[in-house]
């Protein structure tokens, strides 16, 4: 049989009716006690049960973006209509945190009583996951923004630099090194959308796991052809460890494992001053470790708990000499979890870095 409206209106109706939602709703009544709730209240409340005599200022007090306690009371009272805001959080016994959505509205005559007012309908959320991504997305947008537009201004005054000179002067030493400016630049952006791309793609989950069986001796060996002349650039030297293992063969993804160990190798170089950059094989229980040092400036104990967080760049005055998006580490330690690599660092201020990766076959 149908149940009427007026059966479902009813207090029991109303109950069975929240009881599906999954957001907390609380109706109170003009003194704040608490006369229906649903189960989700429960939850984000933090409690078993709420008695019929309670008062929703003793068990739920938000708190505002200092953790300062709201006036919850005056805040209701001023609800004259609905009122929505995602500016509050909720702070348990554990000192854990979530962030809140709140909606407050008056309720019209009702079975609460037969005042014109009879009480508020309050509907709280818990949206620290949707503040979280909010928060990362503005401050991707931010970092991203400003990591183009450096290399962007200093291609384009380059470029017209060498336009101009190539009306001016016949000095073609003073054209190229312009060009070669700009240049430099113009790789740093397609880094950085190479970055964004695989970034874009692992936290999608659309990264394709090859089984490729890789020669290390030739992975290796690329590496070096490869970084040979953006190291010599430097008057740094990079070679292959003379105790590494040859004839070494990993089953695994080519194209992420290669990322990873150039990543490592484009950081070495880019944070060395001096000295060699060493790379090495050598086989373990599951596959192969391959390592990276340098002799470079190091990373102090502190960063070396933050180094592969998204954005993160160190307030170090040598590394913020380097030009870098914060990006690089933190994909290459997504690229490794997808191919269930581990990843060791080791370093000391001012004497070096050594990043050990141990791949497994797959």
């Amino acid at each position: 049989m149908t149940k009427s409206t007026d059966e479902i209106l009813t207090k029991d109706g109303v109950r069975n009716l929240i009881n599906s939602i999954d957001d907390a709703i609380i109706l109170i009544d003009n003194d704040f006690k608490i006369e229906l709730y649903n189960s989700s209240a429960l939850n984000i409340l933090d409690r078993n049960i709420i008695q019929p005599t309670d008062n929703l200022l003793n068990i739920f007090q938000p708190i505002d973006s200092t953790g300062q306690p709201i006036n919850l009371s005056q805040l209701i009272k001023s609800a004259q209509h609905q009122i929505t805001t995602k500016d509050f959080s909720l702070k348990y016994d554990d000192d854990s945190q979530i962030n809140l959505y709140l909606s407050i509205s008056p309720i019209e005559h009702t079975y609460l009583s037969s005042d014109p007012l009879s009480g508020f309908v309050i509907i709280i959320r818990d949206i620290t996951r949707e503040k979280t991504i909010e928060e990362e997305k503005d401050e991707f947008i931010s970092v991203v923004s400003h990591e183009l537009r450096t290399p962007i201004a200093i291609s384009e005054g380059n470029l017209s630099n060498a336009l101009l000179l190539v009306d001016k002067t016949d000095d073609k030493a003073m054209i190229k090194e312009t060009i070669d400016q700009a240049h430099k630049q113009i790789l740093f952006l397609a880094d950085l959308v190479n970055d964004l791309s695989i970034l874009s793609r692992s936290e999608r989950n659309v990264l394709e796991i090859s089984k490729d069986q890789i020669d290390v001796d030739n992975l290796l060996h690329d590496m070096i052809v490869n970084y040979e002349p953006e190291a010599r650039q430097k008057a740094l030297r990079i070679v292959v460890d003379d105790n590494s293992e040859s004839k070494l063969s990993l089953i695994s993804t080519d194209l992420y494992v290669r990322e990873i160990l150039q990543n490592f190798i484009t950081n070495a170089i880019k944070y060395s001053e001096k000295g060699t950059i060493t790379i090495s094989a050598k086989k373990s229980s599951t596959g192969v470790i391959l390592s990276v040092k340098d002799q470079g400036i190091g990373i102090s104990k502190a960063d070396q708990e933050r180094v592969f967080e998204k954005f993160f760049r160190s307030e170090d005055y040598k590394t913020r000499q380097a030009s870098g998006t914060g990006l690089g580490l933190y994909v290459t330690l997504k690229l490794a979890k997808l191919l269930k690599a581990s990843i060791k660092l080791k370093s000391q201020l001012n004497k070096g870095s050594t990043f050990l990766i141990d791949f497994p076959n797959l």
